[in-house]
């Protein structure tokens, strides 16, 4: 589905990305890993073509970089860690912006499939009940879900998710990761997402691609990338053992 050939990010004289190359097929969910400043955010960045990059990014066999801005929302959605909303729309509005792509001209009204698809959306993320409440009201995880919602009217095929539960409690993060997983599972659809938390990698992702320092440093099925060995080198530390260790803390 997506193919990231030899990418390569730099900002001046310094190389944020380099040279990194990875793909993802329809239904896996690739987790991309790694400590701070390992250059998994700049590659979100790039496959959504918000930043400069050399290399290839290919969607379908199509170069994403040839895309025109409508084509390449209605095939990759992004949803980033951050929602910067100053403006009292409402959780309704929010949501129906993702048909955006599909609006035949700026005053075009909406059909039959739009409104079927946003209060599609909108249910399945449990928003029906805030639709015309104003999103400046919201708690972190519904907004998180309301514009997930708006990804979901979207409809896009692939899934960009940068730390999608950042900053979100628990029973918020299960919420959200349990509704991209009943995503997933749609014939042709793909995650890739940016975690910072191993465990949640380990349990939903099906493929990971681990960066250290800007560089690839393994990629591959979950549990051949997350070895304790791969873990080790790039958080100098025993991850394997640090998370039985916290683990014991709970046990009777």
């Amino acid at each position: 589905m997506l193919y990231v050939n030899n990418l390569t990010v730099s900002f001046g004289p310094i190389t944020i990305v380099d040279n990194v190359s990875f793909y993802v097929n329809e239904g896996e969910w690739l987790m991309i890993v790694g400590p701070n400043g390992a250059g998994k955010s700049t590659v979100v960045s790039a496959i959504s073509q918000g930043i400069s990059y050399s290399g290839s990014i290919s969607y379908k066999g199509s170069d994403v970089k040839k895309m025109k801005p409508h084509q390449l929302a209605r095939c990759i959605g992004v949803l980033s860690q951050n929602h910067n909303v100053s403006y009292s729309f409402s959780v309704e509005e929010i949501v129906r912006l993702g048909r955006y792509s599909y609006s035949p001209g700026i005053f075009s009204s909406s059909g039959d499939e739009d409104e079927e698809k946003i209060n599609h959306a909108l249910e399945v993320t449990g928003m029906l009940p805030f639709v015309k409440q104003s999103v400046l009201t919201l708690s972190g995880g519904e907004l998180q879900r309301t514009f997930l919602a708006q990804l979901f009217a979207q409809d896009p095929s692939l899934l960009i998710l940068d730390e999608p539960t950042n900053h979100l409690d628990l029973v918020y993060q299960k919420q959200v990761f349990e509704l991209i997983t009943a995503w997933i599972a749609q014939t042709g659809r793909s995650v890739i997402s940016v975690v910072h938390d191993l465990s949640l990698a380990r349990a939903y992702g099906t493929r990971a691609l681990l960066m250290h320092q800007g560089k690839s440093v393994a990629l591959g099925d979950i549990e051949d990338v997350l070895t304790r060995d791969n873990l080790k080198a790039v958080y100098s530390l025993d991850v394997h053992e640090w998370m039985r260790d916290m683990l014991s803390q709970w046990e009777d």
